[in-house]
């Protein structure tokens, strides 16, 4: 691939998690970057979903760009297989040389960290330090319960509709890849959505 159509920033576990399901969502998420002439935008590592996404972008053809920083090269094991792995100081680097290599966004399943890089691109999206479309990938519900307490948090006032609105939500993961690409102004070519 001499120039890739897009990128997607995806944000997932470092783990693969307790139901097999995860790992398939995320192959599907790396084929479908992969086929459509893509490229991955993640952390770097190849252990759990992270590696399953970067391994599958780039077997379908795709091409992948690991950020790490150094403290976690050796705990994330980093992917050597990457097209391209930067390795730097700091986490708050590798969330801002993410962001500007993305034209959009997508958490799938993961823990501690991949919450907070969702919600810090969704915090930036709000204060206007981007406009570049944000996908929450709720497989198997995943993310429901989170998106009802936020629900909840604008329901309490301290949020207002017009934030949920700068995320986008959807349980299956070829038609919100979709959705995400051509929001960021990108027409995929169109295959079959089902892999």
């Amino acid at each position: 691939m001499t120039h890739p159509a897009f990128s997607v920033c995806v944000y997932c576990g470092s783990k693969p998690g307790n139901d097999p399901h995860f790992a398939t969502v995320a192959t599907e998420v790396g084929q479908w970057i992969g086929r459509h002439g893509g490229q991955l935008v993640y952390g770097g590592g190849r252990n759990g979903l992270m590696g399953i996404i970067a391994d599958s972008t780039r077997a379908a053809g795709g091409r992948v760009v690991g950020v790490i920083p150094s403290a976690l090269v050796e705990r994330e094991w980093a992917h050597e297989g990457c097209d391209e792995l930067h390795i730097v100081d700091t986490m708050h680097e590798r969330k801002r040389m993410m962001m500007e290599r993305a034209d959009a966004f997508l958490a799938l399943p993961g823990g501690i960290g991949t919450f907070e890089e969702l919600f810090e691109v969704w915090a930036w999206r709000q204060l206007g330090y981007h406009d570049k479309p944000i996908g929450i990938l709720s497989s198997r519900g995943y993310y429901t319960s989170m998106m009802a307490f936020m629900q909840q948090v604008v329901r309490d006032g301290f949020m207002g509709e017009w934030q949920m609105e700068l995320v986008q939500a959807g349980e299956e993961a070829a038609p919100l890849l979709r959705q995400l690409v051509q929001a960021a102004g990108f027409n995929p070519p169109s295959y079959p959505e089902r892999l």
